[in-house]
């Protein structure tokens, strides 16, 4: 876990370092999420917010560091769960306005149901997507995230995360 951490510091530092411009944005939309693996649950339909920085490496390479809050888990009452999430998107630009993305998330339950107890705390996974930009600021986003951790504290039960979301954001 420390490797991962220090890894994505020292990426995160880099972008930093050569970063030519940067720009600050608010994003929120919907998200569908799910557990995976041992439990047997339906998703979850809900929302997300947060704000990012969107760091400009090159012309086509941007390194996009994102806060959000989602609202997550699966439908029904007891599996309820609030995450801070922070993922860290490396951003292709592939044409005018459109890029790819994908990169670690990191994740920290914030509350939720009952479940929240008989779970760790913490998750980290991948997220792979796509993003569509307007020249005045305005963007579109698509994304799915694959959760990697286990998240279950009991022995021989495998519970991970899975979400995808559509959204809406602006970058000032």
């Amino acid at each position: 876990m420390k490797k991962i951490i220090l890894t994505v510091a020292a990426v995160f530092a880099f972008g930093l370092a050569n970063a030519q411009d940067m720009k600050f944005g608010v994003k929120a939309g919907y998200i569908n999420s799910n557990f995976t693996g041992d439990a047997d649950t339906d998703a979850k339909s809900s929302f997300y917010l947060g704000g990012l920085v969107d760091f400009t490496v090159s012309e086509k390479f941007h390194v996009q560091p994102e806060l959000l809050y989602s609202m997550e888990g699966a439908d029904n009452d007891e599996t309820n769960l609030n995450f801070v999430r922070i993922p860290v998107m490396a951003k292709y630009y592939v044409a005018d306005g459109i890029n790819l993305q994908a990169g670690p998330q990191f994740g920290f339950v914030a509350g939720g149901g009952d479940v929240k107890d008989s779970l760790k705390s913490f998750d980290y996974g991948l997220g792979i997507g796509a993003a569509y930009e307007m020249e005045k600021g305005l963007f579109f986003d698509a994304r799915y995230n694959l959760g990697m951790a286990n998240l279950s504290d009991t022995d021989g039960f495998d519970v991970k995360t899975t979400s995808f979301q559509i959204g809406l954001g602006y970058r000032f």
